[in-house]
């Protein structure tokens, strides 16, 4: 296997470059660096410090001639010279000199038909630990010539200097098309390395005709496969990881012309609140070779305390996919037969489960609703609603009517049918309502991709548009129109009507939809 060193990665110095070392080897490193502790059940456990979660505001793209009518600027997508990346390029890798740094080079796609080829160049153990059960590991043989398409370079120890680099703060997660090279500065964060590979993903694979998407995949015994959609903490990972089937992917695919596959070779879940009673395979999956982000040990015993949430609710696992037993190995799925959205409705309004016809999945995929908890973060009070362009707006660097339009088309030829499921509160809002349990969603899940749901009566609901079955095996049939859950029934349309009338107003900014799509929303 072909070695490197720093004057192949471009850096020059004296430091050492361990490449694609296995995971002992990295823990190993990583704690003679006092880089993190080991939990109880051997995985690493790392404090991020000051970056607990992406830094959006700190994410540019290098706007350059044969990019620039590609992007879809804005707040998301934010321009940077290509003289302050080449600027900041150059002095992170003058800080980098003389390291010892950890790469790994691998694949995103399990489809070798789309994959793309990344180099990682990590400045920490855990983080390169981190990537390499994240990614698609390659062979001995695939190693020997393997040759970067994308780079990426994460110095989390490098810090900008705002008046100088040009950045909002000491972070920057800058990404140049053109030259193919990701720079991630002062985030320890590792979220910040799996989303920036995502996005690139998201810019070349629409191009080569595949759909990508920030979503889960499972697929059944007899090869049925369902994906689905959802922004953070609607259960996109725990609805997946299911026992009764194989886990593809938990959160990153293509759609192409053969089927679908995970761009990953890993999974990231979110642990606060974890049990092995609601989530058994993630649970399990925390052990050697696991790099758990942010969560509170016992300093005397090593047990990780789920429930502490004090230096983020965002403390994470990142894992092989092989560390989900029934994970589907080869990460490759079928034409899905089932598209799920999952929302979690904080307002309490939104029915547990219904379903969609094409033109109303594609304005809630364009939409992208769930909502944010009061207490979650500083200064909410009360449940916001957020709407995330076909749920995963911060990684998509097109225009979102071309992932949409794509989606779209496949629904349709696949003839796939399409749930939108609320993981969220019934019987009122956060505070008043409780969270719809676990075992009722998994219930309308296996419902919907078995083909139960397709026997049954549905009614259109009045204020959101959309079909409400009249039952669902092992579901209470009562709590399946959320009217029904709510003591005071015209607190519910009140609120109802409020956030039908939120739906529509975010969906005014598409003022390019076509009028049978825009129509597909709720009436209020």
């Amino acid at each position: 296997m072909k070695t490197l060193n720093t004057m192949d990665l471009g850096i020059g110095g004296n430091g050492n470059v361990y490449r694609n070392l296995t995971a002992p080897q990295l823990v190993e490193i990583a704690l003679r660096n006092e880089e993190g502790v080991l939990s109880n059940t051997g995985a690493l456990v790392v404090n991020t410090g000051k970056y607990t979660g992406r830094s959006p505001d700190d994410k540019y793209i290098v706007d350059t001639p044969s990019i620039h009518n590609d992007i879809s600027w804005g707040s998301v997508n934010r321009p940077i010279e290509k003289e302050k990346f080449d600027m900041i390029r150059s002095k992170m890798l003058a800080y980098l000199q003389n390291k010892d740094l950890y790469v790994f080079d691998g694949f995103a796609g399990a489809d070798k038909k789309y994959a793309r080829k990344f180099r990682i160049i990590n400045e920490l153990a855990s983080q390169n630990l981190f990537i390499q059960n994240l990614l698609v590991n390659p062979t001995e043989e695939e190693l020997e010539d393997f040759v970067p398409e994308f780079t990426i370079i994460a110095a989390p120890g490098f810090k900008c200097i705002p008046e100088i680099d040009g950045t909002n703060s000491e972070a920057c997660i800058a990404i140049d098309y053109e030259q193919k090279t990701v720079l991630i500065a002062g985030s320890q964060y590792s979220g910040e390395i799996k989303k920036s590979v995502f996005s690139v993903m998201n810019y070349v694979l629409p191009k080569s005709g595949v759909l990508s998407m920030h979503c889960s995949a499972n697929i059944g015994k007899d090869g049925d496969t369902a994906i689905f959609f959802g922004l953070s903490g609607t259960g996109k990972t725990t609805l997946s990881a299911d026992p009764e089937r194989r886990l593809i992917g938990d959160d990153e695919h293509g759609w192409s012309d053969d089927g679908i596959f995970n761009i990953e070779g890993g999974c990231y879940a979110k642990c606060i609140d974890l049990s092995e009673e609601n989530e058994p395979e993630i649970y399990r999956a925390i052990k050697f070779g696991t790099l758990l982000e942010n969560v509170v040990i016992d300093t005397e015993t090593g047990e990780p305390d789920y429930s502490n949430g004090t230096l983020t609710e965002n403390t994470r696992a990142g894992y092989p996919v092989t560390y989900i037993p029934n994970a589907e190995i080869s990460g490759k799925g079928n034409q899905p037969g089932t598209v799920i959205f999952l929302t979690a409705d904080a307002f309490g309004v939104l029915p547990p489960i219904s379903r969609l016809d094409n033109d109303m999945a594609m304005f809630h995929f364009v939409s992208g609703y769930t909502s944010k908890l009061a207490g979650t973060e500083r200064g909410i009070t009360e449940p916001q609603t957020t709407f995330s362009t076909c749920f995963g707006a911060p990684f998509l660097p097109l225009d979102p009517s071309i992932y949409a339009s794509m989606l779209g088309e496949k629904i349709k030829k696949n003839n796939s049918r399409v749930f939108l499921i609320n993981t969220g509160w019934s019987g009122g809002p956060y505070g008043v309502g409780s969270r719809i349990k676990l075992k009722y969603t998994r219930a309308m899940v296996s419902a919907a991709i078995s083909g139960e749901l397709d026997k049954v009566e549905y009614k259109l609901d009045d204020i959101f548009n959309v079909y409400i079955p009249q039952s669902c095996p092992d579901v209470p049939e009562e709590m399946l129109n959320p009217i029904n859950t709510w003591s005071d029934k015209e607190a519910y349309i009140k609120s109802a009507k409020e956030l039908s009338a939120k739906f529509n107003s975010n969906f005014k900014k598409y003022t390019h939809m076509p009028e049978n799509i825009v129509k597909a929303g709720p009436n209020y």
